[in-house]
Protein backbone atom coordinates (compact mmCIF):
# COMPACT_ATOMS: atom_id res chain seq x y z
CA UNK A 1 0.00 0.00 0.00
CA UNK A 2 1.14 3.55 -0.96
CA UNK A 3 2.19 5.56 1.60
CA UNK A 4 -0.26 8.76 1.98
CA UNK A 5 1.06 11.90 0.55
CA UNK A 6 0.24 14.66 3.28
CA UNK A 7 1.37 18.79 3.23
CA UNK A 8 2.63 20.35 6.43
CA UNK A 9 2.96 24.35 6.27
CA UNK A 10 5.68 25.69 8.39
CA UNK A 11 7.00 29.27 9.37
CA UNK A 12 10.73 30.06 9.34
CA UNK A 13 12.80 33.19 10.92
CA UNK A 14 15.60 34.42 8.75
CA UNK A 15 17.49 36.79 11.10
CA UNK A 16 20.87 38.11 10.06
CA UNK A 17 23.03 40.23 12.32
CA UNK A 18 27.01 41.14 11.55
CA UNK A 19 27.10 38.55 8.84
CA UNK A 20 26.07 36.05 10.96
CA UNK A 21 22.53 34.17 11.22
CA UNK A 22 20.78 32.86 13.99
CA UNK A 23 20.25 29.23 13.70
CA UNK A 24 18.65 26.44 16.49
CA UNK A 25 20.57 23.16 16.72
CA UNK A 26 17.96 20.50 18.13
CA UNK A 27 17.55 16.93 18.41
CA UNK A 28 15.81 15.36 15.47
CA UNK A 29 14.67 11.75 14.46
CA UNK A 30 17.81 11.74 12.41
CA UNK A 31 20.13 12.94 15.21
CA UNK A 32 21.42 16.11 15.79
CA UNK A 33 20.81 19.34 13.01
CA UNK A 34 20.61 22.80 12.39
CA UNK A 35 17.82 24.99 10.74
CA UNK A 36 16.41 28.30 10.83
CA UNK A 37 14.52 29.02 13.83
CA UNK A 38 11.17 27.47 12.57
CA UNK A 39 8.08 25.13 12.72
CA UNK A 40 4.60 24.60 12.36
CA UNK A 41 1.66 26.51 11.92
CA UNK A 42 -0.72 25.94 14.59
CA UNK A 43 -4.84 26.02 13.91
CA UNK A 44 -6.11 29.42 14.85
CA UNK A 45 -2.80 31.27 13.65
CA UNK A 46 -1.38 33.28 11.01
CA UNK A 47 2.15 32.39 9.28
CA UNK A 48 3.06 36.23 11.00
CA UNK A 49 1.87 34.89 14.35
CA UNK A 50 2.94 31.46 13.85
CA UNK A 51 6.34 32.66 13.32
CA UNK A 52 7.03 34.92 16.20
CA UNK A 53 5.69 32.17 18.32
CA UNK A 54 8.61 29.65 16.50
CA UNK A 55 11.32 32.00 17.19
CA UNK A 56 10.20 32.80 20.77
CA UNK A 57 9.88 28.86 21.71
CA UNK A 58 13.21 27.98 19.70
CA UNK A 59 15.86 30.96 20.43
CA UNK A 60 13.70 33.01 23.87
CA UNK A 61 14.23 35.98 21.77
CA UNK A 62 11.34 38.25 20.40
CA UNK A 63 11.23 38.11 16.62
CA UNK A 64 9.91 41.02 14.74
CA UNK A 65 9.19 40.24 11.21
CA UNK A 66 10.13 42.89 8.27
CA UNK A 67 9.39 41.48 5.18
CA UNK A 68 9.00 37.99 3.34
CA UNK A 69 11.88 36.41 2.27
CA UNK A 70 9.70 34.11 -0.07
CA UNK A 71 7.20 31.03 0.12
CA UNK A 72 9.05 27.18 -0.88
CA UNK A 73 8.38 23.47 -1.14
CA UNK A 74 10.30 20.59 -0.23
CA UNK A 75 9.49 16.94 0.35
CA UNK A 76 10.47 14.36 2.99
CA UNK A 77 9.80 10.50 2.50
CA UNK A 78 10.87 8.35 5.12
CA UNK A 79 10.73 4.46 5.09
CA UNK A 80 11.23 3.73 9.09
CA UNK A 81 7.95 4.61 10.19
CA UNK A 82 6.59 5.19 6.31
CA UNK A 83 5.81 9.26 5.78
CA UNK A 84 5.75 10.86 2.57
CA UNK A 85 5.61 15.28 3.95
CA UNK A 86 5.78 17.84 1.56
CA UNK A 87 6.65 21.06 3.25
CA UNK A 88 5.44 24.63 2.49
CA UNK A 89 7.55 27.04 4.20
CA UNK A 90 6.73 30.70 4.44
CA UNK A 91 10.18 32.46 5.20
CA UNK A 92 10.30 35.67 6.87
CA UNK A 93 13.39 37.93 7.79
CA UNK A 94 13.07 40.79 10.70
CA UNK A 95 15.10 41.02 13.79
CA UNK A 96 15.35 39.50 17.55
CA UNK A 97 15.48 40.78 20.83
CA UNK A 98 18.63 39.69 23.36
CA UNK A 99 17.67 36.54 24.71
CA UNK A 100 14.77 37.27 27.63
CA UNK A 101 16.08 36.55 30.92
CA UNK A 102 14.59 33.36 32.37
CA UNK A 103 12.71 32.24 29.22
CA UNK A 104 13.72 28.20 28.66
CA UNK A 105 13.81 27.04 24.91
CA UNK A 106 11.68 23.76 23.83
CA UNK A 107 12.73 20.72 25.01
CA UNK A 108 14.34 19.72 21.75
CA UNK A 109 16.18 22.66 20.91
CA UNK A 110 20.22 22.14 21.96
CA UNK A 111 21.37 25.60 21.88
CA UNK A 112 21.28 28.79 19.45
CA UNK A 113 24.38 30.17 17.71
CA UNK A 114 24.99 32.38 15.29
CA UNK A 115 26.89 31.41 12.01
CA UNK A 116 28.11 32.70 9.06
CA UNK A 117 26.72 31.26 5.68
CA UNK A 118 30.51 29.43 4.50
CA UNK A 119 30.62 28.02 8.11
CA UNK A 120 26.50 27.02 7.23
CA UNK A 121 27.58 25.41 3.87
CA UNK A 122 30.24 23.77 5.40
CA UNK A 123 28.19 21.69 7.13
CA UNK A 124 25.54 20.83 5.04
CA UNK A 125 24.92 17.07 5.91
CA UNK A 126 23.77 18.36 9.07
CA UNK A 127 20.71 20.47 7.70
CA UNK A 128 17.69 19.73 9.29
CA UNK A 129 15.61 21.46 5.69
CA UNK A 130 17.18 21.34 2.30
CA UNK A 131 15.61 24.55 2.37
CA UNK A 132 18.29 26.16 5.39
CA UNK A 133 20.62 27.23 2.97
CA UNK A 134 18.61 28.78 0.51
CA UNK A 135 16.65 31.23 2.37
CA UNK A 136 19.46 32.49 3.69
CA UNK A 137 21.34 32.58 0.24
CA UNK A 138 18.12 34.41 -1.07
CA UNK A 139 18.27 36.85 2.37
CA UNK A 140 21.79 37.52 1.34
CA UNK A 141 20.67 37.98 -2.51
CA UNK A 142 18.41 40.94 -0.89
CA UNK A 143 15.17 38.72 -1.32
CA UNK A 144 12.48 40.72 0.47
CA UNK A 145 8.69 41.23 -0.28
CA UNK A 146 5.96 43.06 2.10
CA UNK A 147 4.55 41.24 4.59
CA UNK A 148 1.07 41.84 3.38
CA UNK A 149 1.75 39.53 0.62
CA UNK A 150 0.57 36.51 3.45
CA UNK A 151 -2.77 37.12 3.77
CA UNK A 152 -5.12 35.43 6.47
CA UNK A 153 -8.85 35.45 6.40
CA UNK A 154 -10.67 35.95 9.54
CA UNK A 155 -11.81 33.00 8.84
CA UNK A 156 -8.89 30.92 10.58
CA UNK A 157 -9.64 32.99 13.81
CA UNK A 158 -13.44 32.11 14.11
CA UNK A 159 -13.32 28.61 12.93
CA UNK A 160 -13.84 28.81 8.90
CA UNK A 161 -16.48 30.58 7.01
CA UNK A 162 -20.06 29.51 6.18
CA UNK A 163 -19.81 28.14 2.10
CA UNK A 164 -21.33 30.21 -0.31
Amino acid sequence: MPTPWKTSVTVAAIVERDGRYLLVEEHTPNGVLLNNPAGHLDPGESPLEAVVREALEETGRTFTPRALVGVYLSRAQRNDPPSDVTYVRIAFTGDVSEPLPGRALDPEIVRTLWTTPDELRANAARHRSPLLMRCVDDHRAGQRHPLDLVFTDPSVYTGGSPKP
